[in-house]
Formats: structure tokens, sequence, C-alpha cells
């Protein structure tokens, strides 16, 4: 478990939290902005969030992050797809859970915390995945090859 602990945060691992934070503050300021004050809906605006903030994480991480040499070709196909699966689960959990936890408040609010609640169960499948599966190199490609 020591083990598995000194692997998961390394040096990557603060630059992950680093990118993160400038993703966060970025992609949170588009949610926030479509829910609130262009009144689009949870789906359209959680989704946005991450299609935009995807584009600059993409960039950072394999550059900054996980100094990843890899053609885009290869990594770009993984990434989306790692992407799209960790949003799907995260923020598909995250409404129905907080719907029955604070079935009290009303749908605006309990929109809100789900998305909340959805950006924290996403960055934690986001930093695994991409950590070891999309810019893991392993004879030059990602190891889910």
């Amino acid at each position: 478990m020591k083990r598995l602990l000194r692997k998961l945060c390394d040096a990557s691992f603060l630059k992950f939290i680093l990118v993160g934070v400038v993703n966060t503050v970025f992609g949170t300021a588009i949610m926030f902005i479509l829910y609130n004050w262009l009144h689009f809906g949870y789906w359209v605006s959680s989704a946005a969030n991450y299609i935009l903030g995807s584009v600059l994480s993409y960039c950072l991480n394999k550059t900054f992050t996980f100094k990843n040499k890899q053609s885009a070709k290869k990594t770009v196909f993984y990434f989306a797809m790692h992407i799209t699966l960790c949003y799907l689960i995260a923020y598909g959990a995250a409404k129905p859970l907080v719907r029955i936890a604070f079935s009290g408040l009303d749908t605006a609010w309990r929109d809100q915390i789900s998305m909340a609640a959805g950006m924290c169960f996403f960055i934690l499948l986001n930093y695994i995945g991409q950590r070891f599966i999309v810019f893991h190199e392993k004879n030059g490609s990602p190891s889910m090859h």
C-alpha cells in the first residue's frame, strides 16, 4: 500500500494538481456561467466545461505534467475516450446520489451540488487514467495497446 501511494504521489501528481487548478478554474467558470447566466441545462453546462477544459488539460498534461513524447495521433484518441468515460461515470453517478442526499432542495441547487460532486469524482478518475493509461509510455505507445 505504501509503495502504491508513493508511486501515485510523485512529482507528476503535484504537476497534475497544478494543471488541474488552472483547468478547474477555467472549466468551472464556463460551467456556472452557462448554467446560471445563460440558462443552459445541467448536461450542456457540465459537458461544455469538459469539452473546452479537456483541450487545455490535454495540452498541459501531455507536455508539462507527463512530458509525453508520443505523437498526438497516438494519444488524442485515448485521451478523448478517457475523458468521455470519466465524465459519464462521474456526472452520471453524482446526479442521482445528490438527488437522494439533498431531496429537500430545489432542482437548481441540487444540480449545482451535483456538478461540484461530479467534478470531484472526475478529478480522481481522470488522474489515474491519464497517469497509467493515456500518457503512460511503454514501448513508445499508451499502455492500452
